[in-house]
């Protein structure tokens, strides 16, 4: 009681300069575009994976602790090659064409290297030299767009560190530190507070390689943060769940999400890649957080894939089969969608998408939702 009360309070500070603010502020086309809906305006929100760049798998699967060096060394080589400072940029102009309010990063990677490295010799002395910094970069690519973004939660999920062969002398590892975050990230016009963060108690933990190997501790987790959009109060979650080979750690890992959506006395926007897709053919998952009373934005009459490209990226025509990146919402007052005016569409699915490289932008698609609201959904009074 004491947290709806401080909450509601908190909004209605929030209220007089986010009304007048995000009427100026919003852009024109996001109103136009939802005009043949009725009720109040609502938010723009965005989902996207950034794809870390290379598959993971066989790093993880290594028969040896001896092999991490060279196996690593090819999946480094497949990260710098599929280029995300270049892919920044076409991920900040699916943004810039969207305006969305909010923005949910899944593989939000910072890759940081240490050169020489010690990790081969049983040294740990972390890796800190930033290479890619995913989050900056695409900061970065909008800020040149004209475009003011901002991060307003990130959780840490994942870290580890492995040697790398390069060949060098004397020395020839290199060690590699892969952190990965969830992220939200704001327009600058959005009034927002109370950000979160949590990583899930359920998780994959195994030694890299077998006995021996460095420790590995898978963590999945959840941002979210609390918003303002045309005198609409909600909180807005962005998560990543993990794959379907581990689904009994995914569905626990649901559980906890839906505790979290539980835990706020907001309407709740969720989004993310949920690795369970929405025909129901691979985990329990998706139709366990509809059966929470979430609904999905999806209302296009088509399957809507959003995954995946191929590991390089390189792929000529889209190569999407299954619908695991979703919007739902919650709490705003409604039992069906037939009373919330939604447009809904996918970025990063066709091939007018790709690069002058012939890179796609993420091995993803992502999901544009915006909304109409209808005025009896929580708003600000």
């Amino acid at each position: 009681m004491l947290r709806r009360m401080f909450m509601l309070a908190a909004v209605a500070a929030l209220t007089a300069c986010a009304e007048t603010s995000e009427q100026l502020m919003e852009p024109t086309h996001v109103a136009a575009g939802a005009a043949d809906m009725t009720g109040a305006l609502g938010p723009t929100v965005v989902t996207r994976n950034l794809y870390l760049g290379a598959d993971l798998n066989p790093l993880i699967q290594a028969a040896s602790p001896l092999q991490i060096p060279v196996i690593a060394a090819a999946i480094w080589g497949r990260i710098q090659a599929t280029d995300f400072p270049a892919r920044a940029g076409a991920l900040a102009d699916e943004i810039a064409d969207a305006a969305p309010h909010l923005v949910g990063l899944q593989e939000a990677v910072l890759y940081q290297i240490q050169s020489p490295g010690d990790a081969a010799f049983g040294g740990q002395t972390p890796a800190t030299t930033v290479v890619y910094d995913f989050v900056q970069l695409l900061l970065d690519s909008l800020e040149s767009r004209g475009l003011r973004y901002e991060v307003v939660s990130q959780q840490t999920g994942t870290v580890v560190e492995v040697p790398v062969l390069t060949g060098a002398q004397p020395i020839p590892f290199d060690d590699v530190r892969f952190t990965d975050r969830e992220v939200i990230l704001a327009r600058s016009d959005v009034q927002t507070m109370n950000p979160e963060g949590g990583v899930f108690a359920a998780r994959v933990d195994l030694p890299i390689g077998g006995a021996g190997g460095p420790p590995l501790s898978q963590r999945r987790g959840w941002a979210s943060i609390d918003a303002i959009v045309f005198d609409h109060a909600f909180r807005f979650i962005s998560t990543h769940l993990e794959v379907q080979a581990v689904a009994p750690i995914q569905i626990l890992q649901a559980a906890e999400l839906i505790g979290v959506a539980d835990a706020s006395p907001l309407p709740v926007v969720m989004a993310g890649d949920f690795n369970s897709a929405a025909d129901g053919s691979q985990t329990p998952t998706y139709a366990t957080i509809v059966g929470a009373g979430f609904e999905d934005v999806w209302n296009r009459g088509e399957p809507g894939y959003t995954c995946c490209h191929d590991e390089d990226l390189l792929n000529t025509a889209p190569d999407l089969d299954q619908r695991i990146d979703i919007v739902f919402l919650r709490g705003f007052g409604t039992s069906s969608m037939g009373s919330i005016g939604a447009r809904v569409r996918l970025v990063g699915d066709k091939a007018r998408d790709r690069l002058p490289s012939g890179l796609w932008p993420s091995d993803h698609a992502g999901v544009v939702a915006s909304l109409r609201l209808p005025p009896s959904a929580v708003a600000v009074q």
